[in-house]
C-alpha cells in the first residue's frame, strides 16, 4: 500500500460533518425574511447546503442558495454567526449565517420561489423567530439578529445557543 493509499483509507475513516450556509434579510422595518419548505415542518431561513465536493465556500453557498429559492442575488455582508448544532438521525452540522442587508420594496416584489422546494415566504419580527424557526435554527437567527444589533463581531454557537465558558 503507497503512502497516499494510506491517506485515502484515513480520510475515508474521518468522522463525517454537515454544512451549511444562509443569509438573514431583512426589510426597512427589521423585520426578517423566511421562507416555507415543503419537505419538512417550520420554516427557514435562504440557504442550504454548501458543495464542498465543488470547492464551494459558505459564502458561496449562501449566495447561490438565495439566488435559487428566491431569486434574490446580492453580495452579502458579513458573517454573523457560525453554529455547530448536534441533531438525532442525521451527522453534526455546521451551519454559517450571513448579514442579507436590507431588501428594498422593489426587491421583496420581485422574489421569485424556486417551486420544487419552497411553498411561499413572509417577513416576521425577531421575536418571532423561535416561533417559526424550529430549534435550534431559531435560536441562531434570534442570536444572529442581536449581532446585527449590538455590532458585536461575529458569534460562535452551539445549538443556538452561545456555549458557557468552560
Amino acid at each position: 500500500m503507497t503512502t497516499t493509499d494510506d491517506f485515502a483509507t484515513y480520510v475515508a475513516s474521518l468522522p463525517r460533518v454537515l454544512a451549511g450556509a444562509a443569509a438573514l434579510y431583512r426589510d426597512a422595518d427589521g423585520r426578517v425574511l423566511l421562507v416555507e419548505p415543503n419537505y419538512r415542518e417550520g420554516w427557514a431561513l435562504p440557504g442550504g447546503t454548501i458543495e464542498s465536493d465543488r470547492g464551494e465556500s459558505p459564502r458561496t453557498a449562501a449566495r447561490r442558495e438565495s439566488a435559487e429559492e428566491i431569486g434574490i442575488d446580492v453580495p452579502l455582508g458579513r458573517l454573523l454567526a457560525v453554529d455547530w448544532s448536534l441533531g438525532a438521525g442525521r451527522p453534526p452540522l455546521v451551519a454559517y449565517l450571513y448579514d442579507g442587508g436590507v431588501l428594498d420594496a422593489g426587491q421583496l416584489a420581485s422574489i421569485t420561489l424556486q417551486e420544487d422546494e419552497l411553498l411561499s415566504w413572509k417577513l416576521v419580527g425577531p421575536d418571532e423567530l423561535t416561533h417559526y424557526l424550529l430549534g435550534p435554527l431559531g435560536l441562531r437567527a434570534q442570536e444572529a439578529y442581536r449581532v446585527l444589533e449590538s455590532g458585536e463581531g461575529t458569534v460562535e454557537l452551539e445549538n443556538g445557543r452561545r456555549p458557557v465558558n468552560r
